[in-house]
């Protein structure tokens, strides 16, 4: 194991391999996790994302690799770094004859770092937290998927943490439920804990996250701030116009390839048309070549790759999966 793993990072792998006979799930992946990032972990099914959180956690042994989490060692520091790290993972798992308060006053009770003294209080505020207050006494067999998934999260944070490890947190919510975790997740990082994300919804990574890593058949094919992963992908310039087939010509002589834009409605009512491949041109530039063309523009921007876009190039894959 180095000794030159940074300390800004709350999860590190090096070389992180997991093999299932000779079949590798997780292929020599280097993790780097900021402290007090949102770390959305995208790819898709059979990726390898949910056998990586399993090893990060000690509930799978890695076949070769380091690994750091909260700067110590594991799996050799499990006992002394768990604490520390809340998680729902494949979904939670509850009595169903209990009520939501007594599957979390169970769960703290066996928890040995947890005070005895103030658990109701902590249990009370964490159902609070995650807007299950009101079904507190209910009883879990009927909670509704999203009240389950909203009573897993009341159990990762029962206690301060300083790393959480979320897998489909948003799974089963109503869009309501999905903006109040987007929220929560914002407000836990802003007090300085790391939140790391498994999921396949594109839009809530992108509303939610501050760096991601994108896993593709084991391995990790990039990982980095979302707005510098989403920069590295191809811009694109769009031009609203009634003169199509003319705009298409100059962009082609600009050495841009054109192409109908996703949705051809616009404000001007006009056709909207897409011109990729930039290479450094000034968008002015572009503009002058087009009016000098004799193009009519009514609308004209220049966008980077979406996240989705660049998903769909670095895994070759969609992303209406789970993994």
């Amino acid at each position: 194991m180095s000794d030159s793993f940074p300390t800004d990072l709350a999860i590190e792998t090096h070389g992180l391999v997991k093999r299932y006979g000779h079949r590798p799930a997780v292929d020599g992946i280097d993790l780097a996790v900021p402290r007090g990032s949102v770390f959305g972990f995208l790819g898709p099914n059979g990726s390898g994302k949910t056998t990586t959180i399993r090893v990060l956690l000690g509930l799978a042994s890695a076949s070769s690799g380091d690994i750091r989490v909260l700067g110590q060692e594991m799996p050799q520091s499990l006992a002394t770094v768990l604490p520390d790290v809340g998680a729902l993972v494949e979904g939670p798992g509850f009595y169903p004859f209990l009520s939501g308060t007594g599957n979390l006053m169970r769960l703290d009770t066996a928890d040995r770092h947890a005070a005895s003294s103030t658990r109701r209080q902590r249990v009370h505020e964490a159902l609070e937290r995650v807007g299950l207050g009101h079904a507190a006494g209910k009883k879990v067999r009927a909670y509704s998927l999203g009240m389950k998934q909203r009573l897993g999260l009341a159990n990762a944070m029962l206690r301060p943490r300083k790393l959480l490890v979320l897998d489909e947190p948003t799974n089963g919510l109503d869009p309501q439920g999905t903006r109040e975790v987007r929220s929560l997740v914002r407000a836990l990082a802003a007090g300085g804990t790391t939140v790391f994300v498994s999921s396949h919804l594109l839009a809530e990574v992108e509303q939610m996250c501050t760096h991601v890593g994108v896993m593709s058949a084991g391995r990790l094919v990039a990982q980095g701030p979302l707005e510098e992963l989403r920069s590295a992908g191809e811009a694109h310039v769009v031009v609203h116009t009634p003169d199509v087939e003319r705009a298409a010509g100059v962009l082609a002589r600009l050495g841009l390839v054109p192409g109908e834009a996703p949705g051809t409605g616009s404000p001007w009512g006009k056709t909207a048309l897409l011109g990729t491949g930039l290479n450094g041109m000034e968008p002015d530039m572009i503009v002058a070549a087009l009016v000098a063309g004799g193009v009519r523009v009514r609308g004209f921007a220049v966008e980077n790759a979406s996240l989705e876009e660049r998903f769909v190039s670095l895994t070759g894959e969609g992303f209406d999966v789970v993994g």
